[in-house]
């Protein structure tokens, strides 16, 4: 089978619009270990766990690479995002540490790891977040894709999306040679997630209009690598945004921003919208640094929670 986006038959669009909700869902990174007041704004539908990577050397998969993935606070942590009706998404990988493809040596021990941290939480929803050098390993590409086409053998249900790097030009080679990657290995992608950030210094104009520029230059490569229709490679894309202050000095994502791509999001039928990450949806307290990205909020003037507000 090719690897296209798959599409939910369940609802249409005239259903989607009768009862009152877009087909976009709103699906935040929150921290796995460490609950905030913030995950609830906005009601998300679906929680990107972050992150689930190696131990360090071997293929044993934790939660940052410091907690087991059926640790009690995580556990306890899933039970009160479900409560409200909600799914969660393990998102393997990120920026930190290494991704278990690097470490694991088969691709039968790699599908078993990211299987043991899906089971740990009871989700059907993977994410595979592939930056840095990661994205370059081609070895750990390729043994990535085995594993997970693996794993969707076994797990006929497994919802798989790939969270990668994007410029406003679209996705770089690496990304697509990964995708290339997952069609020669029969993944069924669901969703290609991208990180609508951290361009460089030389942009520095408006985020918002970066994102939507990024997004179509992105749909475009997704329908050419994946064979679909135009409105297929819509549905089987996600947006992420970092809120407020960026890695990169001079980016700065405004709640103006947040409610552009919402709108183009929806416009296009874009299957989910993100953002990095609740815990930072929160104005900082006066004199805290904004030399670098904060960890546990914005850098813009804000009430709490409304970038949330704004996504969803």
């Amino acid at each position: 089978g090719s690897a296209s986006p798959s599409e939910k038959p369940s609802a249409s669009a005239s259903e989607d619009e009768s009862s009152g909700t877009s087909g976009t869902a709103y699906a935040p990174y929150v921290s796995a270990n460490e609950a905030s007041a913030l995950d609830s704004a906005g009601t998300p539908s679906t929680y990107n766990l972050a992150f689930v990577i190696s131990d360090g050397s071997s293929c044993t998969p934790e939660w940052n690479g410091t907690d087991a993935v059926d640790a009690t606070a995580v556990k306890s942590r899933v039970s009160a995002l479900t409560g409200t009706g909600a799914t969660v998404r393990v998102s393997f990988g990120g920026a930190s540490g290494k991704e278990l493809a690097s470490t694991c040596d088969s691709a039968s021990a790699l599908a078993k790891a990211y299987g043991a941290a899906l089971d740990a939480v009871g989700s059907t929803q993977a994410d595979f977040d592939i930056e840095g050098d990661e994205l370059t390993d081609s070895d750990a590409v390729a043994l990535r894709s085995e594993a997970i086409a693996l794993l969707q053998e076994d797990r006929p249900d497994l919802e798989v999306s790939f969270t990668l790097p994007v410029m406003p030009s679209g996705l770089d080679e690496d990304g697509l040679a990964l995708l290339e990657s997952a069609n020669e290995y029969d993944v069924q992608v669901s969703t290609v997630n991208i990180m609508t950030m951290n361009y460089g210094e030389s942009y520095t104009g408006d985020m918002g209009t970066y994102a939507i520029t990024s997004a179509k230059a992105a749909q475009a490569q997704l329908r050419k690598v994946f064979g679909t229709a135009d409105e297929t490679a819509w549905k089987g894309m996600a947006l992420t945004s970092m809120i407020g202050t960026n890695d990169v000095t001079g980016e700065t994502f405004s709640l103006a921003d947040a409610a552009e791509v919402r709108e183009f999001a929806e416009e296009k039928s874009i299957a989910w919208v993100s953002m990095w990450a609740t815990f930072r949806d929160q104005q900082c307290e006066e004199g805290a640094a904004t030399d670098d990205a904060l960890t546990d909020c914005s850098g813009v003037s804000q009430s709490s929670g409304a970038f949330g507000e704004a996504l969803s």
